[in-house]
């Protein structure tokens, strides 16, 4: 099933702007939502090099991570966890699996990751409240991140959370903690060192492998579960990691315009993603059966992970 969306009426960014909270200036998004004046350790947001208790960890993190994700290990991945064959459960179960998992890779949060999930999820739905896609968007977008729960899978951190980056093509410069690629088996390998690498100019996203992680593999299981989200929605779940294109513009050489068109929804999804990293609490229980009746509208009662 296909779903025809109207595109955001965008220049490249949402509407900011600035308004006066006491003496501070909060930014707030286009719906009224305010953004945190800092991230939950009191750090501006996704500030890598801020002296925290987490920025070692988080830099050793990035190192491996840029280290071992080859082409060649995505490709493994893929055929190995596109299989889907590691259980059968609902979004809600998966979801309440995640209460005992936190992103060693973010610089922005220690909270277990349904507190995320469902922060980003109210603050789409209190700013867009006619887009219900958004909302469950917001909900799943890193559920793929099951992979770390061990009962699920053994995949160490680096091969599961963190910026994700296309593999096959030149490591854009864009990319945090760069410098760590230049370890990777890929990056003086000429048939993958290049501008296009082994793609071409304008093949699109949807044909781009991209650095293996939970981002991945929630994109596949919600298209191999026949979910009837729309494409932008899909294209949320799959990039909304990667970084060096929605904020740095990398890689638009590889897109299509759909792929430019869904980019826009990707643009308003990641201000909530990434600014509702915040102490604030969401009632679970309240807004529960709203997001039940989400999972219902477009997704089967069990999918396959």
């Amino acid at each position: 099933m296909t779903f025809l969306i109207d595109q955001p009426k965008l220049d490249g960014e949402v509407n900011e702007k600035k308004i006066s909270n006491s003496e501070e200036m909060d930014l707030v998004l286009d719906g009224g939502f305010v953004v945190p004046n800092a991230n939950a350790f009191g750090h501006t947001f996704r500030d890598y090099n801020a002296e925290s208790e987490r920025q070692e960890g988080v830099e050793n993190f990035y190192k491996t991570n840029h280290i071992c994700q080859t082409y060649d290990f995505v490709k493994k991945m893929r055929e190995e966890y596109g299989k889907l064959d590691k259980v059968e459960m609902g979004i809600w179960e998966c979801c309440e699996l995640l209460n005992n998992i936190v992103d060693e890779s973010d610089p922005d949060l220690d909270e277990p990751q349904i507190e995320h999930l469902l922060q980003t999820a109210e603050a789409i739905r209190r700013d867009h409240p006619d887009e219900d896609w958004l909302h469950l968007t917001g909900l799943i977008h890193d559920l793929g991140k099951i992979l770390l729960h061990p009962k699920f899978s053994k995949l160490p951190q680096w091969a599961v959370v963190g910026d994700t980056y296309p593999v096959g093509c030149a490591f854009d410069d864009s990319i945090v903690h760069h410098k760590y690629f230049k370890e990777n088996p890929d990056f003086k390998n000429p048939k993958y060192n290049t501008k296009n690498g082994v793609y071409s100019e304008g093949c699109g996203l949807e044909n781009v492998l991209m650095s293996w992680g939970h981002d991945d593999y929630m994109y596949m299981v919600a298209k191999e579960n026949k979910t009837t989200l729309p494409s932008a929605g899909l294209f949320i779940i799959r990039f909304h990691s990667l970084y060096a294109m929605h904020r740095s513009g990398a890689y638009k050489h590889l897109m299509t315009k759909e792929d430019m068109e869904n980019l826009e929804w990707l643009k308003i999804f990641n201000k909530y993603d990434l600014y509702s990293k915040s102490k604030v609490r969401v009632d679970v229980e309240k807004v529960k059966p709203y997001y039940l009746s989400l999972i219902e509208k477009y997704f089967p009662a069990k999918l396959r992970w």
